[in-house]
């Protein structure tokens, strides 16, 4: 579970450090709301890396928690060094996100194949969140035509 746990870890912090890279560098229309949205999302995985990191010190490990060790071992694909427009960068995000979130569900499933039903609890935890967190990227990429015009207008009430 130890050897799981840090890998999550590193996981998290990768994908932490990739949204506060987005946070600072996203331009274009969204900019403001989008540079609240990936500060926010920053904070909840620095959340979840203190979850994970003490629940391996809890089993008697050492949480492996640099950003070097977490840039060795992180299972999650590199940002994009040139995506910068708000589109884009949701994109970018939003495929790291489902990519993160898909790990979480393996991980579920290992810690309940081990008997470690906290540590599987842990992990229901944070791949809820996650899932929260893509779906609201995955909003900022729905195309406006794909909103049913109700033709009701604000006059109209």
């Amino acid at each position: 579970m130890i050897e799981l746990l840090n890998q999550s870890l590193a996981d998290a912090t990768d994908l932490m450090t990739q949204t506060k890279h987005a946070h600072w560098n996203v331009k274009g229309k969204e900019f403001q709301q989008l540079h609240e949205l990936f500060d926010e999302q920053a904070a909840l995985l620095q959340g979840h890396m203190d979850l994970l990191a003490e629940r391996v010190t809890a089993l008697g490990g050492s949480a492996m928690g640099t950003v070097r060790m977490a840039a060795n071992e992180s299972r999650i694909q590199a940002y994009p060094e040139d995506v910068v427009v708000d589109v884009e960068v949701v994109g970018a995000l939003a495929d790291r996100f489902a990519h993160h979130a898909e790990l979480l569900r393996e991980d579920i499933d290992a810690a309940m194949d081990a008997g470690d039903e906290d540590t599987a609890d842990l992990y229901v935890e944070l791949s809820r969140e996650i899932d929260k967190q893509l779906w609201f990227l995955e909003a900022h990429l729905q195309d406006d035509s794909s909103v049913e015009d109700t033709g009701v207008t604000v006059a109209d009430n």
